[in-house]
């Protein structure tokens, strides 16, 4: 066998022993829903704005055996939740948002390193998209964050609340989602937001705490009151008959 045929002999059987060999390990076992669930944290920790996902289905996981820390890799489906990312409850004890009510699916491949018993995220990629099942004639339709009418909403609905706090201002951090429904009358904006309580001088706010969620619910009336703080949060209502604003700090 001349050198240039030995070298090629020698290429091919390196290439064979350095081919990757995966493990395949059942999506519901124990290790896989461990970095599933790493993995959605990660995920929920890099959003200043929104709400949080909670893990729907582990789609699909290969770990690829490395000396230095076996590299997971995932792709998981993620369900959007009615918790604020600035909202303190768990993941684990918010409700995922019925579809019905236009909620947002995540898909994400995720990248994870074992090492030592503890993961570490080292890259992801996600896409989310409006869920269209379960949508009906009449459900809620998901608007635009800049909609003019439904912002004119989220401020009328603060400033009502405003007027029937003492001592209290608070103002508008962000607004999380707005919406419409047509019903009998006419349509029905829904909106969910955060404020912060605030010191305001000549329209002029200046945040004095940390940002609380509120939920406001529109009832055909001018009433108000403060809800559980189990409820769900940033809850807005409003339509041409009046306002009702119901909040709920956490």
């Amino acid at each position: 066998m001349n050198l240039l045929g030995f070298t090629l002999v020698l290429v091919l059987l390196v290439g064979t022993w350095a081919q990757v060999i995966y493990r395949r390990p059942e999506c519901d076992s124990a290790e896989v829903e461990e970095a599933a669930l790493v993995a959605q944290d990660y995920l929920n920790a890099q959003h200043a704005h929104g709400y949080k996902y909670a893990l729907n289905r582990i789609e699909d996981i290969k770990i690829r055996p490395q000396l230095d820390g076996d590299i997971y890799f995932l792709e998981v489906d993620l369900l959007e939740t009615d918790c604020h990312v600035l909202d303190p409850t768990p993941v684990a004890n918010c409700t995922v948002r019925p579809k019905i009510l236009t909620a947002i699916e995540g898909d994400c491949d995720v990248v994870l390193k074992k090492v030592g018993g503890a993961f570490t995220v080292t890259a992801f990629k996600c896409k989310s998209e409006e869920s269209r099942e379960d949508l009906c004639l009449g459900c809620p339709t998901l608007l635009p964050l800049n909609d003019t009418t439904a912002l004119d909403f989220v401020h009328a609905s603060l400033a009502t609340f405003n007027n029937m706090t003492v001592n209290i201002t608070y103002t508008l951090v962000e607004v999380g989602r707005m919406s419409s429904q047509i019903v009998s009358g006419g349509p029905v904006y829904i909106a969910e937001y955060v404020v912060v309580e605030a010191n305001c001088t000549d329209d002029v706010c200046v945040p004095l705490a940390d940002v609380m969620a509120c939920q406001c619910a529109q009832e055909g009336s001018d009433s108000s009151k403060c809800s559980d703080p189990t409820d769900s949060p940033y809850l807005a209502f409003f339509d041409y008959t009046g306002v009702k604003v119901i909040c709920d700090f956490n």
